[in-house]
Protein backbone atom coordinates (compact mmCIF):
# COMPACT_ATOMS: atom_id res chain seq x y z
CA UNK A 1 0.00 0.00 0.00
CA UNK A 2 1.42 3.62 0.84
CA UNK A 3 0.90 6.92 -0.32
CA UNK A 4 0.51 8.06 -4.17
CA UNK A 5 -0.28 11.24 -5.71
CA UNK A 6 -2.86 11.99 -8.52
CA UNK A 7 -2.97 15.39 -10.61
CA UNK A 8 -4.52 18.06 -9.40
CA UNK A 9 -6.13 20.97 -11.43
CA UNK A 10 -6.22 24.61 -8.93
CA UNK A 11 -7.52 27.61 -10.31
CA UNK A 12 -9.17 30.88 -9.16
CA UNK A 13 -13.18 31.27 -8.50
CA UNK A 14 -13.49 33.50 -11.65
CA UNK A 15 -12.75 30.97 -14.06
CA UNK A 16 -9.22 32.25 -15.10
CA UNK A 17 -5.85 29.89 -15.59
CA UNK A 18 -5.47 26.59 -13.97
CA UNK A 19 -2.17 24.91 -12.72
CA UNK A 20 -1.79 21.27 -12.67
CA UNK A 21 0.21 19.71 -9.91
CA UNK A 22 0.95 16.35 -8.24
CA UNK A 23 -0.86 16.02 -4.65
CA UNK A 24 -1.16 13.95 -2.63
CA UNK A 25 -4.58 12.28 -0.79
CA UNK A 26 -4.56 12.84 2.72
CA UNK A 27 -7.74 11.88 4.47
CA UNK A 28 -5.97 12.71 7.68
CA UNK A 29 -6.05 16.28 6.48
CA UNK A 30 -8.34 18.27 6.87
CA UNK A 31 -7.32 20.92 4.14
CA UNK A 32 -6.33 20.97 0.36
CA UNK A 33 -2.38 22.59 0.81
CA UNK A 34 -1.11 23.95 -2.28
CA UNK A 35 2.20 25.84 -2.07
CA UNK A 36 1.78 29.76 -1.45
CA UNK A 37 3.84 30.62 -4.80
CA UNK A 38 1.28 28.64 -6.96
CA UNK A 39 -2.00 30.51 -5.52
CA UNK A 40 -0.38 33.92 -5.70
CA UNK A 41 0.45 33.27 -9.67
CA UNK A 42 -2.79 31.64 -10.35
CA UNK A 43 -4.31 35.58 -8.95
CA UNK A 44 -5.89 33.58 -5.87
CA UNK A 45 -5.16 35.91 -2.59
CA UNK A 46 -5.86 34.87 1.45
CA UNK A 47 -9.65 35.39 2.83
CA UNK A 48 -8.72 33.99 6.29
CA UNK A 49 -6.20 33.03 8.58
CA UNK A 50 -6.57 30.14 11.04
CA UNK A 51 -4.63 27.78 13.17
CA UNK A 52 -3.99 24.69 12.38
CA UNK A 53 -2.23 21.45 14.20
CA UNK A 54 0.34 19.09 12.35
CA UNK A 55 0.42 15.45 13.16
CA UNK A 56 2.80 15.75 15.94
CA UNK A 57 0.84 18.23 17.97
CA UNK A 58 2.77 21.63 16.49
CA UNK A 59 0.71 24.56 15.77
CA UNK A 60 1.21 26.74 12.90
CA UNK A 61 -1.47 29.78 11.34
CA UNK A 62 -1.77 29.97 7.50
CA UNK A 63 -3.59 31.67 5.27
CA UNK A 64 -6.55 30.26 3.17
CA UNK A 65 -8.93 30.97 0.45
CA UNK A 66 -11.39 29.48 -1.62
CA UNK A 67 -10.55 28.06 -4.97
CA UNK A 68 -11.67 25.57 -7.45
CA UNK A 69 -9.86 22.20 -7.36
CA UNK A 70 -10.19 19.42 -10.60
CA UNK A 71 -9.33 15.86 -10.02
CA UNK A 72 -10.49 13.16 -12.39
CA UNK A 73 -13.17 14.63 -14.33
CA UNK A 74 -14.52 16.13 -10.40
CA UNK A 75 -14.43 19.34 -9.61
CA UNK A 76 -15.48 21.45 -6.47
CA UNK A 77 -15.45 24.78 -4.86
CA UNK A 78 -13.12 24.23 -1.97
CA UNK A 79 -10.32 25.97 0.92
CA UNK A 80 -7.20 26.03 -0.28
CA UNK A 81 -4.37 26.43 2.26
CA UNK A 82 -1.31 28.48 1.23
CA UNK A 83 1.73 25.86 1.67
CA UNK A 84 5.08 26.22 2.69
CA UNK A 85 7.54 26.62 -0.26
CA UNK A 86 9.32 23.20 -0.76
CA UNK A 87 6.19 21.25 0.79
CA UNK A 88 4.19 19.30 -1.62
CA UNK A 89 0.72 19.74 -1.97
CA UNK A 90 -2.00 17.36 -0.01
CA UNK A 91 -5.34 16.74 -1.13
CA UNK A 92 -7.09 16.71 2.27
CA UNK A 93 -10.58 15.43 3.14
CA UNK A 94 -12.51 18.24 2.95
CA UNK A 95 -11.99 18.58 -0.99
CA UNK A 96 -12.05 14.63 -1.50
CA UNK A 97 -15.69 14.98 0.29
CA UNK A 98 -16.69 17.72 -2.00
CA UNK A 99 -15.77 15.68 -5.01
CA UNK A 100 -17.98 12.67 -3.54
CA UNK A 101 -14.38 10.57 -3.61
CA UNK A 102 -12.85 8.10 -1.55
CA UNK A 103 -9.06 6.72 -1.48
CA UNK A 104 -8.36 3.40 -2.04
CA UNK A 105 -4.85 3.41 -0.68
CA UNK A 106 -4.20 -0.68 -1.97
CA UNK A 107 -5.27 -0.01 -5.36
CA UNK A 108 -3.37 3.56 -4.77
CA UNK A 109 -6.36 5.57 -6.34
CA UNK A 110 -9.87 7.51 -6.00
CA UNK A 111 -12.66 5.47 -6.11
CA UNK A 112 -16.19 7.77 -6.74
CA UNK A 113 -18.46 7.36 -3.42
CA UNK A 114 -21.61 8.37 -2.45
CA UNK A 115 -23.00 10.73 -0.03
CA UNK A 116 -23.75 10.11 3.22
CA UNK A 117 -27.75 11.92 4.51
Amino acid sequence: MGTFSVIIEVGNLQGGTCEELEAMPDTGATPTVIPASVLRRLGITPTQRKIFEYANGNQVELDMAPAIVRVEGEETITWVIFGEEGGGALLGAYTLEGMFLGVDPYNQSLTPVRGVL
